[in-house]
């Protein structure tokens, strides 16, 4: 018997998640976003060459902008493109989210934090957080709950 095919939450498919994100934030709301790319890095997108563990999501100016993401150039790639992996990279977002964004963040203290990248109809598009930082304690009782419901599947399993 073969296993069902998950669907994937994002569109086509995922180029890379932010795991760390969700262990070290609580994520309030999710937000969808276009990204400016060079043709080198569409190129290396396509073959996976991205870490988005480090990378955060600034808003300047009455625009969004992600710093920090690395985008490894290719091999193959053309002799005459200087690459810049970690240069900053503008967000699209529509105004009314933006403005959401900048009062969130202003406001009332939340962080945006990259939570992965995909392919959504041959775009790459950048699913962000609007999020606010766990402390040690949480961090514990997150991990305890996730324990918890990883037991009660194993015991369910064992009844049937």
């Amino acid at each position: 018997m073969a296993a069902k095919k998950k669907k994937s939450t994002h569109g086509e498919s995922s180029i890379a998640q932010n795991r760390q994100a969700t262990h070290d934030y609580f994520i309030e709301e999710r937000f969808e976003a276009g990204i400016v790319l060079l043709g080198w890095e569409v190129k290396s997108l396509r073959a996976g060459k991205l870490q988005l563990k480090e990378s955060y999501v600034i808003l300047k100016n009455g625009e969004a902008w992600l710093l920090g993401a690395h985008i490894s150039a290719l091999l193959s790639a053309s002799t005459h493109v200087v690459a810049n992996n970690t240069r900053t990279r503008k967000l699209l977002l529509h105004r009314h989210e933006l403005s959401k964004l900048i009062g969130s963040v202003e406001r009332k203290g939340y962080t945006l934090i990259p939570l992965a990248m995909y392919w959504n109809k041959g775009r790459a598009k950048l699913e962000i957080g609007l999020a606010k930082g766990k402390q040690l304690h949480d961090k514990r009782a997150t991990e305890k709950d996730r324990d918890w419901q990883r037991e009660k599947q194993r015991v369910m399993a064992g009844q049937r």
